[in-house]
């Protein structure tokens, strides 16, 4: 096992990797930027040192900086959590190259995957069904339209090196197709360096289903079950929950299966996620995989009982998996809530600040409640990074009973000094089509739609 390991990350994630760090007996080393000087992350690590200023192509996106530290402290591997550096074929080759250990999969597995395109071909060819569309990269706008045309409309266009919603355009006929294919195209070069992009039939309605997997050096992989993320605005997921409601335990077993062949069909070694879209039939369709550690894996670790950090960098320090799949049992219900420094009432627009008082709940009734934040009262929240402050999960013997939980701790989270999404998890929350579990990835625009900016404020209740 590792003596020591350095945190290639911030916020809630790189607290978390700590914390199990702790657990396992393993020193942590955090990086931090000047923005971050006094953020419980750098506090709470074995050791902690400044990697550069405040913006992430100075800190935390600092290739350098980062190995340069791993060598001060003599460290062994590097966690990159989410983010950043996480899913960066060049920085695990650096790694490798240092001969520290990258705790996450090899170069070639992020480049095969880290291509959009390219990993559509790669499942297809393992076996996994895909969304209608491209081969591959498509050339031009033409080429495009002609698939289109095939294909039928609306199509999707999508960044073959893409990632949350940047470079993604749906198209509804030809004229939308021509003007946004330039669009979307520009978007994806000035966003991954990447302007290729491909096509997909658009599923109106669709549902957002992921797996999520591990599997060591040793030829075995597992699933632990899906987790459903159809609530979404701007394709960035605001809610999760697993099990999916619309998942039964034997399409839950066959497609694991699926995904367990594809994992080693590749060649995989540690965690990751890889991700469906269910269309109106029931059918789930092959999208991407995620080569790291999803933000919502807590409420995977909750309904199974599995550590995915500890796992991770067991799988990491060349240790077989831990875990049987026969061993997999999922037990009750999981809500996730991201919370996020954004204003709901104006667009989301992100609300960094001091944060006066930052009381989330401990307890709801008949739920176990979990915290994941790096934030406390009277800190700051810098404006350089990603405004998620905190994952609030709630699980139960059942959904309902779950889903009932997670509005009474809303309800009791309290935070002052800076505006938050705690509103519209709310109003999702307590919504009849996610009550019923048959909602889909328009629930949130519909909400937003149905009651203007979300609605009026609450007395006493703005600033949440």
């Amino acid at each position: 096992m590792f003596k020591s390991i350095l945190i290639a990350n911030r916020g809630e994630i790189a607290l978390r990797v700590i914390r199990a760090c702790r657990e396992m007996g393993i020193e942590s080393v955090a990086v931090y930027s000047t923005a971050d000087a006094d953020a419980t992350p750098a506090e709470e690590a074995d050791h902690a040192v400044c990697i550069g200023g405040a913006k992430s192509e100075q800190s935390y996106l600092n290739m350098e900086a980062i190995l340069q530290a791993a060598e001060q402290y003599q460290v062994k591997a590097i966690h990159p959590g989410y983010g950043f550096l996480a899913e960066n074929a060049l920085f695990a080759e650096r790694c490798r190259q240092h001969k520290l250990t990258f705790i996450g999969p090899s170069a070639h597995v992020i480049r095969l995957m880290g291509d959009k395109a390219t990993a559509r071909r790669t499942m297809r060819a393992a076996g996994l069904p895909v969304v209608p569309g491209s081969e591959g990269v498509v050339a031009n706008a033409e080429a495009a339209l002609s698939l289109a045309t095939e294909t039928g409309f609306p199509v999707l266009l999508k960044a073959t090196a893409g990632g949350g919603g940047k470079g993604m355009r749906i198209c509804r006929d030809e004229e939308s197709l021509r003007t946004n294919f330039e669009h979307a195209s520009l978007e994806a070069e000035k966003a991954f360096g990447n302007a290729g992009l491909y096509v997909e039939r658009f599923i109106e309605r669709g549902r957002h289903i992921e797996f999520q997997f591990l599997a060591d050096s040793f030829g075995s992989a597992i699933h632990l079950g899906e987790r459903e993320c159809s609530v979404q605005r701007s394709h960035q997921k605001l809610v999760e929950e697993s099990p999916s409601p619309v998942i039964d335990a034997g399409i839950r077993h066959d497609m694991g299966e699926k995904v367990r062949a594809a994992v080693r069909a590749i060649g995989y070694v540690g965690a990751g996620t890889m991700e469906f879209l269910r269309d109106g039939e029931g059918n789930l369709y092959f999208m991407e995989v995620n080569t790291r550690l999803q933000v919502e894996h807590p409420v995977t670790e909750m309904v199974t009982g599995h550590d995915l950090v500890r796992e991770q960098i067991r799988i990491a320090a060349n240790h077989p998996l831990s875990i049987r799949q026969e061993g997999v049992e999922i037990t009750g219900h999981a809500i996730e809530c991201r919370v996020n420094a954004e204003d709901p009432f104006d667009d989301f627009r992100p609300c960094p600040g001091k944060v006066e008082t930052f009381e989330p709940p401990a307890e709801a009734s008949g739920v176990e409640i979990r915290v994941d934040t790096y934030l406390q009262s009277g800190r700051r929240i810098p404006f350089h990074y990603d405004s998620l402050v905190c994952k609030l999960i709630a699980c139960g013997a059942t959904r309902e009973e779950t889903r009932l939980g997670m509005l009474e701790a809303l309800g009791r989270f309290r935070v002052e000094g800076i505006k938050t999404t705690i509103p519209i998890h709310e109003k999702i929350l307590a919504d009849p089509r996610f009550a019923s579990g048959t909602y889909d990835t328009a629930l949130v625009g519909e909400l937003l739609e149905e009651n203007g900016r979300v609605g009026a404020a609450a007395p006493g209740t703005s600033g949440r």
